[in-house]
């Protein structure tokens, strides 16, 4: 596995290795002492999969305290737009954020840590997203942002967005408060 890094602290693609052959290919999305050896921790506590149709966008979402989670993301099927929102106080990239293509085809991860909200949208008529977390998801200290949030400015690449209701009616990032950002 290749840890490559990016303009935000702790944030890597991940690019484990692929075997390919004429039946397709196989890869291990996770092996604990592959994590040791390109210094990312391997203890996590939840998997996720979600299935998004075309034009989805899921966050940005993130979790406070304790509950503050890392994640590895991999798109099993189709293909997103990943993004991460610097919402760390003190960073110097505060506010900021990175997006990240992210597809079944060229099978790269992305290892987000505690301090950055994650969101993605959907560019393929469908995609799987899976993601492990290294700490149990707690509603009670699940934050967000919203989607569309001017001063982020971010580009989805989607033009009729599809969105839940809760990530609709996300505050703005200026409308957090310090407790709520790291």
């Amino acid at each position: 596995m290749i840890r490559e890094d990016t303009a935000f602290l702790g944030v890597y693609v991940l690019k484990p290795e692929i075997y390919r052959d004429n039946r397709g290919f196989f890869l291990e999305t996770f092996r604990e002492e592959y994590f040791e050896k390109v210094d990312l921790p391997g203890n996590y506590d939840q998997d996720n999969l979600s299935v998004s149709k075309k034009g989805v966008i899921r966050g940005l979402h993130f979790q406070t305290g304790e509950s503050a989670q890392k994640k590895l993301i991999l798109v099993c099927s189709g293909k997103i737009l990943d993004v991460v929102v610097d919402i760390r106080r003190e960073s110097s990239t505060f506010g900021k954020y990175l997006s990240f293509k992210l597809s079944a085809q060229e099978p790269n991860m992305l290892y987000i840590p505690e301090g950055y909200a994650h969101g993605f949208s959907v560019l393929s008529d469908e995609a799987v997203v899976y993601y492990k977390c290294d700490v149990v998801y707690n509603p009670e200290k699940e934050r967000g942002i919203r989607w569309n949030d001017p001063d982020l400015g971010i580009n989805w690449e989607v033009e009729d967005p599809v969105l839940s209701q809760k990530d609709k009616n996300q505050p703005l990032l200026s409308d957090l408060t310090k407790e709520e950002l790291f």
